[in-house]
C-alpha cells in the first residue's frame, strides 16, 4: 500500500518537505461543470444577468483562486504560478457551463490543487452570479484531467 505523504511516521499531518526536489516545469488541468436550466444558460450567454458578465467574472475568480490555493488548503505549498487559464464553455447538452482550468509553474511540486481550486471557484462564481434566477443549479465533475512534470511524470484522466 502506498504511503500517504502528508502524514509523518507518527501519523501526524505535516507539510511535505520538497526542498530536495528539483525545480521542473509542471502543468495541471482540471475540469468542472455547472448544470442549470436552458433559460438560465440563455440568460448567461445573452449577457443579461443582473450582476454583469457571468463568464468574465467567473474567469477572474478562478484565476484569483489558483493564486490563493495555499491559503485555503492547509498542507499545500505556496507556488510561483506562471500561468492560469480558465475556459468557460456554454453547453446546451448539460445545459450549463463546462469549465477547464489550466495552471502552470516552475517548481518543486505540482499544481493539481491549484487547477482544482480554480475550476471549483469558477463554478461557484457562476452559481453566485445567477442564483437569484435559479437556486437548484448543480456543480459537479470536478477532477484532474492532466498532470505533467516532476518525478511521477505524466498523468492523463480521459
Amino acid at each position: 500500500m502506498p504511503k500517504l505523504s502528508h502524514f509523518d511516521a507518527d501519523g501526524k499531518a505535516h507539510m511535505v518537505d520538497v526542498s530536495d526536489k528539483p525545480v521542473t516545469a509542471r502543468v495541471a488541468v482540471a475540469e468542472a461543470f455547472i448544470k442549470m436550466t436552458a433559460t438560465t444558460l440563455a440568460l448567461i450567454v445573452a449577457g443579461r444577468a443582473d450582476k454583469g458578465d457571468v463568464l468574465g467574472i467567473a474567469r477572474i475568480a478562478g484565476i484569483m483562486a489558483a493564486k490563493k490555493t495555499a491559503d485555503l488548503i492547509p498542507l499545500c505549498h505556496p507556488l510561483p504560478i506562471t500561468k492560469v487559464a480558465i475556459d468557460l464553455t456554454p453547453d446546451d447538452t448539460l445545459p450549463g457551463i463546462r469549465i477547464v482550468a489550466t495552471v502552470k509553474t516552475g517548481g518543486q511540486t505540482g499544481v493539481e490543487m491549484e487547477a482544482l481550486t480554480a475550476a471549483s471557484t469558477a463554478a461557484l462564481t457562476v452559481y453566485d452570479m445567477v442564483k437569484a434566477v435559479q437556486k437548484d443549479m448543480e456543480i459537479g465533475g470536478i477532477r484532474v484531467t492532466l498532470k505533467d512534470g516532476g518525478k511521477s511524470g505524466r498523468f492523463e484522466n480521459p
